[in-house]
């Protein structure tokens, strides 16, 4: 009887003891964990998310998949890479004058029954090349096996130059937010943290640069100097770092304010470590939550001013480009219904991931004050 209490004892103290390290756990998991767990929880974010990344990755290897180059030529018994070394066509025996045509030189290859051979991308067509030597008729040319998206007025294949433009965008976007939110953190901090007759001014001068027409500006400065990657970035970041800046001076406004950074003041800190250290890192929930929303209105930026002419200069893939052909081609359905259902898509999945993580980031989730 006594060991038999004594073996339900021990069962009831590691019943007790699981229970107690169950509960570590829970309390013990981060607020930034809990945000993932919920955002993944909410699949249709979490999913686009997926799905975003793994383009957005692929996208920087699509010259192995989309492209006018061979990924491997055999000739004479050696190996070439033209994919990655450039080549003339007299090198491999061609009768034309500059780069090698490789889909023409696999089908000599197989015609002659020799044991040269071209191994070619999945889609063997390069956004900025031209196919009028190769197809009949005059440009667009509708869709076809060839050519899963026909070719614009320039006879260049729009899926290959959909798919590239999809690269430029996304970096683009990305490229002007880290500026943009660089900026405007930085200045929405000092603003918060010192207030004053600092915040007053700033806000001034803030308020007064915001009123500056943007397409008005972009008019005057490609009339100077041709629009590239990099004079876009700078223009686009310059009037889009304010939003965030209202945002981030506000909440450090309201963090300034709390215990732990009064505590922090008391010990001694300097500024610069209370500004990073305490208060930016439980600040940034608005950043986070806008960058999605953020994104999607680069891209949007990028498109209008490359449909208006002032964006990327030819002959780069644009999807504001191709509305562009598309508008003054209405006829070749193609150049309006390709490049539109791209921008959609893509879009709407970064809408999707925007609404998943205001969810997963809305504070009264957490709260202890229901």
């Amino acid at each position: 009887m006594i060991e038999q209490n004594i073996k339900e004892s021990a069962e009831l103290l590691k019943a007790e003891k699981k229970e107690e390290t169950r509960r570590e756990k829970v309390i013990s998991t981060s607020l930034f964990k809990k945000r993932w767990r919920k955002f993944k929880s909410l699949r249709r974010g979490y999913y686009s998310f997926l799905l975003i990344v793994f383009l957005y990755i692929i996208s920087f290897f699509l010259p192995f998949f989309i492209n006018k180059d061979a990924l491997v030529v055999k000739y004479d018994g050696d190996f070439y890479f033209p994919v990655f070394k450039y080549y003339e066509a007299s090198f491999f025996g061609q009768d034309r004058q500059g780069e090698a045509n490789y889909r023409q030189l696999k089908k000599q290859f197989q015609e002659d029954a020799s044991n040269n051979w071209v191994l070619m991308p999945l889609y063997p067509y390069h956004p900025n090349e031209n196919l009028l030597d190769e197809m009949s008729g005059s440009p667009p040319h509708t869709p076809s096996f060839q050519h899963f998206m026909g070719t614009d007025d320039r006879a260049r294949d729009v899926f290959s130059r959909l798919v590239y433009g999809f690269n430029i965008s996304i970096s683009f976007a990305l490229v002007v937010i880290a500026f943009a939110y660089t900026v405007g953190i930085a200045i929405g901090a000092m603003l918060g943290f010192f207030g004053g007759l600092f915040d007053i001014t700033v806000q001034r001068l803030i308020e007064i640069w915001s009123t500056l027409p943007f397409l008005y500006v972009m008019i005057i400065l490609s009339s100077i100097v041709q629009p590239n990657f990099i004079l876009l970035t700078l223009i686009l970041t310059a009037f889009g770092w304010m939003g965030i800046t209202y945002y981030i001076r506000g909440e450090f406004y309201r963090e300034k304010a709390r215990d732990y950074v009064s505590a922090a003041v008391a010990m001694g800190a300097k500024n610069r470590k209370i500004i990073f250290k305490h208060i930016l890192p439980n600040s940034l929930t608005p950043v986070i939550s806008f960058a999605p929303f953020v994104i999607v209105a680069d891209i949007s930026a990028l498109v209008a001013l490359d449909f208006l002419g002032f964006g990327l200069p030819p002959p780069t893939p644009s999807w504001g480009q191709l509305i562009s052909q598309g508008m003054s081609n209405i006829e070749y359905w193609w150049l309006v219904a390709c490049p539109l259902a791209a921008i959609f898509f893509t879009l709407l999945s970064i809408v999707f991931i925007g609404e998943a993580i205001r969810e997963a980031f809305d504070p009264k989730v957490y709260s202890r004050l229901r």
